[in-house]
């Protein structure tokens, strides 16, 4: 083509059609604005590139996975500024990746067995219990069983097999790790923006919506970032010390220890500033499983030695006193603590309740949900406080022990290959460090209802695939470095 010949971007503007076309983008935009509020008119600007990107994700669905991943740390937070229901469209996000690989099945052979695993299907039993609530006779609310239940078993059901299919190479657990670090990092300087600085106008909003009887106490706030609360901040936020504190441990490219050390240190300082007391469990259940696994006597009296001392830090000292932040986590050490008291209560009366009950009240009976949609019922105005006595009030004392049986299965099959399977030393810390770091937001899911909320269950659901397919993972990256036939030979 002749380049002298060659019509420019800036010539066809010149034209009548696009400046017609482009000029009436500007007039619908402009009229949408001022008639239907700042989002409408944003959505018309927004709609092309929504069409690009949903082009793009059907031509190569691996960016729908990348997307959540992302996505996932603001879909909560991003309410106090747009108000819509967020959540939804990481239901359609999913929805939209298996669209894209059911159509791309008619020109390429797409690898459904991949997703032929043990996760898979007890994820599938869980979400098929979770579907056989709704006919539960002490459910009071079908809106609140669909918003409740997307949480609870909706996520981890569609998730899970297509981290299985599209996202199972070595080179997508450190993509994983990459997107996680740098957005905890992002989240720890916006918890310290709002401890220096204070809350922006939207979050002050939020607040006096009535996010301040929980976030407000004895006039100090408890930080929460972009996420949906402290609670989830700290937990969330501990949860990265761990992993990337264990990845720092393990990893031999200089660059790459170096940002796991920031980013568990952040993370660390994030989970202190938080306010959030339970959310101390989760690197004290981190350290206790890192030394189970590790095997090594060394690091086992390290280990020992260092949660005695945290231990008698917060018990037994007042050392630090001053600092709001300690003295607020030295509380989750005091067993006459009023809180922890009144969860006491809260249980005893659940459990005479639940009693007669083998299936529970249904499945968003308690809560935010269980306020909603069905306010005057009992289990709406008894306060769960934790994420394995809400599975247990909604779902009963069966749905607590089959989810209890799964999240047991999985942290012992991760610890096992841990422990056995996986040779390579650079995977066997990687998958350490979510082993671990899963131990932790189970035990921190007993004093909080951190398990199924973003962005920690979307980091859950990934990291227990990996964990499950590492021995492949493992002889493969074996088979690269030539040595899987010396090591089978050994």
């Amino acid at each position: 083509m002749n380049p002298v010949l060659t019509t420019s971007g800036a010539e066809k503007m010149r034209k009548p059609i696009p400046i017609m076309l482009l000029l009436s983008v500007v007039i619908i935009t402009a009229h949408l604005t001022a008639t239907r509020g700042l989002v409408a008119g944003i959505a018309v600007i927004v709609l092309p590139l929504v069409a690009v990107y949903v082009g793009a994700l059907f031509v190569n669905p691996r960016i729908g996975i990348i997307t959540v991943l992302i996505f996932n740390f603001f879909v909560l937070g991003i309410g106090r500024y747009i108000p819509m229901t967020w959540g939804l469209l990481m239901d359609g996000m999913m929805v939209l990746m298996y669209l894209a690989l059911f159509f791309k099945a008619f020109k390429v052979k797409v690898p459904w067995n991949r997703a032929s695993s043990q996760l898979t299907l007890l994820v599938s039993i869980w979400f098929g219990y979770a579907v056989l609530q709704i006919v539960n006779p002490e459910a009071v609310s079908v809106a609140a069983w669909f918003y409740a239940m997307r949480g609870l078993a909706l996520y981890q059901w569609l998730f899970i097999p297509l981290v299985f299919i599209l996202f199972n190479r070595p080179n997508d657990l450190r993509i994983f790790f990459i997107i996680w670090g740098i957005l905890s990092f992002l989240a720890t300087l916006k918890g310290m923006q709002q401890l220096i600085f204070g809350v922006d106008p939207y979050e002050q909003a939020w607040l006096d919506a009535g996010g301040d009887v929980t976030h407000v106490l004895f006039g100090k706030l408890r930080i929460f970032s972009f996420y949906s609360d402290a609670g989830q901040f700290g937990a969330s936020q501990g949860h990265t010390g761990v992993v990337f504190g264990i990845l720092a441990l393990f990893a031999k490219d200089r660059k790459f220890q170096i940002f796991c050390a920031i980013v568990a240190l952040a993370g660390l300082w994030g989970m202190m500033i938080s306010g959030t007391r339970g959310a101390i469990a989760v690197p004290a259940m981190g350290g206790i499983m890192f030394i189970l696994v590790r095997k090594h006597m060394p690091s086992i009296v390290l280990g020992i030695i260092a949660g005695i001392s945290v231990f008698v830090f917060f018990k037994y000292t007042t050392i630090g006193n001053n600092n709001d932040q300690i003295r607020r986590m030295r509380t989750a050490f005091d067993p006459n603590d009023a809180s922890l008291e009144m969860r006491r209560i809260n249980q005893a009366k659940l459990k005479g309740y639940l009693a007669t009950r083998p299936l529970g009240g249904g499945i968003g009976s308690t809560g935010n949900w269980g306020k909603r949609f069905s306010p005057n019922t009992f289990l709406a105005n008894t306060a769960t406080d934790s994420w394995f006595v809400a599975v247990w009030a909604d779902t009963g004392i069966v749905g607590l022990y089959l989810h209890l049986f799964i999240l047991f299965f999985v942290l012992v099959t991760g610890a096992y290959n841990v422990m056995y399977k996986i040779r390579d030393d650079w995977l066997k810390g990687q998958i350490t460090a979510l082993v671990c770091g899963m131990a932790g937001i189970m035990l921190a899911s007993y004093g909080n209802g951190v398990f199924g909320q973003f962005p920690t269950c979307i980091l859950m659901y990934t990291g227990m695939v990996f964990m499950f397919i590492a021995p492949k993972l493992d002889k493969q990256i074996l088979k690269e470095k030539g040595l899987l036939e010396e090591t089978v030979i050994k």
